[in-house]
């Protein structure tokens, strides 16, 4: 497959609304409540495999990785961009399987912390800035009890949704947001150690355009790959110890927790409340795709039936620009 061919390839597959079951990642975003459609302008991870066993967004576990920016296929722009202005809120809608209120949102077993970037689109060394936060807001009641944490005893019990409002005075542009789910339920082990185990990042990013006559510029952030590191201590974590009943006599537990990355800025909002949101507009449910990645191969095929056959293989490189380049309307 040609260079330009590749391109086409991933940029369709990361604008394709169809997924399948995978963990959990966003597919869609409100502004003040109103939907702005399924999976517009979300950099949507790219499938793992073919139909019907392939998925959307595997963990991301590898700290280093140019994946923990803004996933799988997270470098290609999508044909849409979300206009918002300074205060505005925004719902990030994760979901697991489909998008519907009975969906599971992602599984009770992957508690961890939540938080939200913001950075200048394209991003740059240290340009990621975090404006929200939430992780373990309370202990558990009696031993090996995992505690209350913001992905699965909030976001996934409010049906998903993931607040953060865009900050006060911000300046007119592009930017990226970079939304985070993590599991800690393997955490007690270091991936860089036990691969099979380890903290598992689920990252996605948003395109959107901030309007307005503010002045206000973003500090200095963090990079992605290099914000955490596996020796953190809300990386490399036991989430049964969260809880105020003593576990063992012989095995200490540390049962406070310290979310990873900076601190949030201090021209974030200081209280993001849940609002209430309108229907969702576009696809709720999943149906076939045509283009996959596997250990950085780019599939695209088509089908007899149900049979995948194959018509382009080729290799994929994460290749983000240095410059902003307006996203083009999708063929």
């Amino acid at each position: 497959m040609k260079s330009h061919s590749l391109l086409a390839a991933a940029a369709a597959l990361a604008a394709n609304v169809h997924l399948v079951q995978a963990h959990c990642f966003i597919w869609g975003v409100f502004v003040n409540g109103v939907d702005q459609g399924t999976f517009r302008a979300i950099r949507t991870p790219a499938y793992n495999g073919p139909p019907p066993r392939g998925y959307a967004n595997s963990p991301v576990k590898d700290l280093n990785s140019i994946d923990m920016r803004c996933n799988v296929l997270g470098d290609k722009q999508v044909p849409h961009t979300i206009k918002v202005q300074p205060g505005d809120n925004l719902t990030f809608d994760w979901h697991h399987d489909n998008r519907t209120a009975a969906d599971d949102v992602i599984a009770d077993s992957h508690h961890g912390p939540a938080m939200v970037y913001l950075s200048p689109d394209p991003p740059a060394e240290n340009s990621f800035v975090k404006i929200w936060e939430k992780g373990l807001y309370e202990l558990g009641s009696e031993p090996f009890a995992p505690g209350k944490w913001a992905t699965t005893a909030d976001i996934a019990k409010n049906g998903g949704h993931m607040n953060v409002r865009v900050p006060a005075g911000l300046k007119a542009g592009q930017y990226l947001i970079r939304a985070e789910m993590v599991g800690l339920h393997e955490a007690d082990a270091s991936y860089e150690k036990v691969p099979w185990r380890g903290a598992q990042f689920y990252p996605n990013c948003v395109q959107i355009e901030v309007v307005g006559d503010g002045t206000v510029e973003l500090p200095e952030g963090v990079s992605f790959p290099g914000a955490y590191k596996y020796s953190d201590p809300g990386v490399l974590y036991d989430v049964y110890c969260s809880t105020d009943k003593t576990r063992t006599a012989t095995a200490p537990c540390t049962t406070t927790y310290q979310i990873p990355g900076p601190t949030v800025w201090s021209g974030a909002w200081p209280d993001t409340t849940q609002v209430a949101v309108g229907p969702v507009s576009g696809e709720v449910k999943n149906t076939r795709w045509n283009s996959w990645i596997t250990k950085s191969v780019v599939t695209t095929a088509t089908f007899v039936g149900n049979t995948p056959m194959v018509i382009a293989t080729s290799t994929y490189t994460a290749s983000w620009s240095a410059r902003y380049v307006a996203p083009t309307a999708a063929a």
